[in-house]
């Protein structure tokens, strides 16, 4: 599928696989968005996401020629960073849950205090996922990639919270036997020097990692259940924009008049008219 088009492209039953994660740095308050993906399929990216006014946020590109890991982020994006506090959040991870926004936003504040920021999850399976221990004040002591005999059932999730020392951190890390610049070992710099939190996401919240064929019907799936239970979106950038103020009415009714004959379009539309508050 993904030979293609980018499989953050692909829809998550009724929106792009890419607007999941948007929606969760928007969550935490983040207006800047730097996307990040190869040169084959940036083009599709910027056709998708434009300058992003569409979400009341501004987004530029950035290039990544080859996968050499997820820490490389830091690197290619040194400049647009310009040394600030920033997030990373991974293309193809959904979060979804009460009190989520309040928990982003706190690992937001820590960034700019000085603090770098994980997300655990516990799951029945962590021998496939990057593994986490933490004190009962979310301190982290311990982190394991795919271990064999976990220490723990919390996975670390794709989405990161780093202070402004990051770009200089990454610079430091050295490749692993993979050729890959590795998040853990980012991760594991802030835990040795006692500035790495965790902030563990409970029953009340669902994480999906949409990577492979069956994880994304899985997801499509939950997103199609809760919305039609509800009637409300999972993952709306543009509702999001309108909750935090980033959007008033006149421009997401503008989206969704653009977006024409669309159930997703019709569901803006009734937003901007005061359904759904």
């Amino acid at each position: 599928m993904t030979l293609a088009a980018s499989k953050q492209l692909l829809p998550v039953y009724d929106k792009p696989m890419v607007y999941y994660p948007l929606g969760t740095l928007m969550l935490a308050g983040i207006r800047d968005v730097l996307v990040i993906s190869t040169p084959t399929d940036l083009p599709s990216f910027r056709r998708l996401l434009g300058d992003g006014r569409s979400f009341g946020i501004t987004i530029s590109y950035a290039e990544q020629p080859s996968p050499d890991g997820l820490a490389q982020a830091f690197l290619i994006g040194e400049e647009w960073l310009g040394g600030e506090a920033c997030a990373l959040a991974l293309g193809d991870n959904i979060i979804y849950g009460e009190g989520l926004s309040d928990r982003l936003m706190a690992a937001a504040r820590r960034a700019e205090e000085g603090e770098a920021t994980i997300f655990g999850y516990r799951v029945a399976d962590p021998e496939r996922y990057g593994v986490a221990e933490f004190d009962a004040g979310g301190r982290v002591f311990s982190l394991e990639e795919k271990p064999k005999v976990p220490k723990s059932d919390w996975a670390v999730i794709g989405v990161y919270f780093y202070d402004r020392r990051v770009t200089e951190l990454a610079k430091g890390i050295t490749p692993s036997a993979r050729g890959e610049l590795e998040i853990t070992d980012l991760n594991a710099l802030y835990m040795r020097d006692g500035t790495l939190r965790a902030e563990q996401l409970g029953r009340g919240c669902a994480w999906l990692d949409a990577g492979t064929p069956t994880s994304l019907l899985q997801a499509a799936t939950f997103v199609q259940t809760v919305q039609e239970r509800q009637g409300l979106q999972v993952g709306c950038p543009e509702e999001i924009a309108f909750r935090r103020g980033f959007l008033d009415a006149a421009q997401l009714r503008d989206r969704g008049l653009a977006l024409g004959k669309t159930a997703y379009g019709a569901y803006l539309l009734e937003l901007a008219d005061g359904s759904h508050a």
